[in-house]
């Protein structure tokens, strides 16, 4: 608000306090300016122990004061120092208390960089897309590589540390070299043909892309996208060993396989041999140990099979001696054996003559029982014939067709039920008769019951 204070001249101007003017400032400013980059070179850095960061940013004709707080200065990726050329993502505002114009700075990167990184991310997210980065895609490192193709500078270090480290590691593999200039304007190409002619000759199991460290300008070859397009369409596993183990390019992230350094990409390469002879030493020193366990039991098995051997001579006597007495067995336990069947037999023998029938009186006892049973048996038959005759007269006597015979019928209705009784019948019913001799049929015409 405006301050009430005495207006000698009495115009009715109003008045504002410092305070009033540089907040009014500042809003303006921020209101005015968004958040935007500016580039230039760090100078007059501080470093409070608040944790504040303090610099003015410079170029050749002005400066401008900048802050970066704690919170975001905590987040710097590199050190910052006087002289480095960067470039700040910053706020436009002003410090109330000293009226001072300054930048209230959110980020920081090197300068040049921020056009590198969105061509970078561009580029990923367009071979991303196509799934150039899927893992089905990559190929699998043959553990026994007998050729390794390397595409880098003859030049560079990387070239010495990777030949330096197959040489340690796998001496005997043949090394084919496809040089390239690994950095300039022509770099992105000389790389994408030299491992187009790799894949064309078809001399290599594997095929090495390295490059020692530098800044990301240094490395940008291997992010142009002829690079990546090459080592896609390679046949040959690509290994990529670029810059430094925090560096990562999309060559890399192409690539069927990275490693953090050129002398890492040559360990993988030669790791399958490596491994081998890891596998061997260790085979050999357990073989050895199986061998000389097995030949301690060998040799203890020959000094006890040693004591237990005897002289052939002194092992026939031996065997003469059984044999004699295993004869002198035998003959005594045949001839007590013949001994003791002997008398078995003997006393067999006396038991059956004692018990043999005497046949003669059997069949004399016979012969008597048999005119026993022939005699009975007729006797029987004739009882049994007497009583058969008396029956059939007693049942002849009692037979229906007995009392038809003597004058008497038997009268049956059509249903075959026996007429008993007058009280059975009705007028025109239908008879059947039964004679001694004969049938006849009747109708009934009268009934009188009784």
């Amino acid at each position: 608000m405006p301050a009430e204070t005495a207006n000698p001249q009495g115009s009715g101007e109003e008045i504002l306090s410092v305070s009033e003017l540089n907040h009014l400032a500042r809003q303006a400013l921020e209101n005015r300016f968004p958040l935007l980059w500016v580039g230039g070179e760090i100078s007059n850095l501080r470093r409070p122990a608040s944790g504040h960061i303090y610099f003015a940013l410079k170029d050749e004709s002005a400066q401008v004061d900048c802050v970066m707080f704690r919170g975001r200065a905590q987040l710097l990726p590199f050190r910052l120092q006087d002289g480095m050329r960067v470039e700040a993502r910053a706020f436009v505002t002003l410090y109330e208390a000293r009226g001072g114009f300054q930048l209230n700075v959110e980020a920081l990167r090197h300068a040049g960089v921020g056009a590198l990184f969105e061509a970078f991310a561009r580029l990923r997210a367009k071979l991303e897309n196509e799934g150039l980065f899927e893992p089905e895609r990559r190929l699998p490192l043959p553990r026994f590589a007998r050729c390794v193709g390397i595409v880098t500078s003859l030049q560079a270090a990387a070239l010495r540390d990777i030949l330096a480290a197959l040489a340690r590691r796998a001496p005997h593999l043949a090394v084919v070299i496809y040089p390239t200039l690994v950095q300039g304007e022509e770099a992105a190409a000389n790389i994408a043909g030299a491992i187009r002619v790799a894949a064309s000759r078809n001399e290599c199991d594997v095929l090495l892309v390295a490059r020692g460290g530098g800044s990301i300008e240094d490395l940008w070859a291997f992010n142009e996208e002829v690079v990546a397009r090459a080592i896609d369409a390679c046949p040959i596993p690509v290994v990529t060993g670029i810059g430094h183990e925090t560096d990562t390019t999309i060559a890399d992230l192409v690539a069927d396989c990275r490693a953090a350094t050129p002398t890492a990409a040559a360990e993988l390469a030669s790791a399958g041999y490596v491994e081998a002879q890891s596998d061997l030493l260790r085979l050999a020193t357990a073989l050895r140990t199986e061998t000389r366990r097995h030949l301690q039991e060998r040799m203890q098995r020959v000094d006890l099979l040693g004591r237990r051997l005897l002289h052939p001579g002194e092992r026939l006597g031996r065997l003469r001696a059984e044999t004699a007495h295993l004869a002198t067995r035998l003959n005594a336990g045949l001839r007590q054996g013949i001994a003791s069947r002997f008398v078995d037999f003997q006393r067999l023998q006396a038991r059956f003559a004692l018990r043999r029938p005497d046949l003669r009186h059997a069949r004399r006892d016979l012969d008597e029982i048999a005119g026993r049973l022939l005699a009975s048996a007729s006797a029987g038959l004739c009882r049994q014939q007497n009583r058969l005759a008396q029956l059939a007269a007693s049942l002849d006597h009692l037979s229906p067709q007995a009392v038809l015979q003597r004058g008497y019928s038997l009268v049956r209705k059509a249903d075959g039920s026996i007429v008993r009784s007058s009280a059975q019948l009705a007028m025109g019913d239908a008879l059947h008769l039964s004679f001694g001799e004969g049938e006849a049929g009747a109708q009934v015409t009268r009934r009188r019951d009784i």
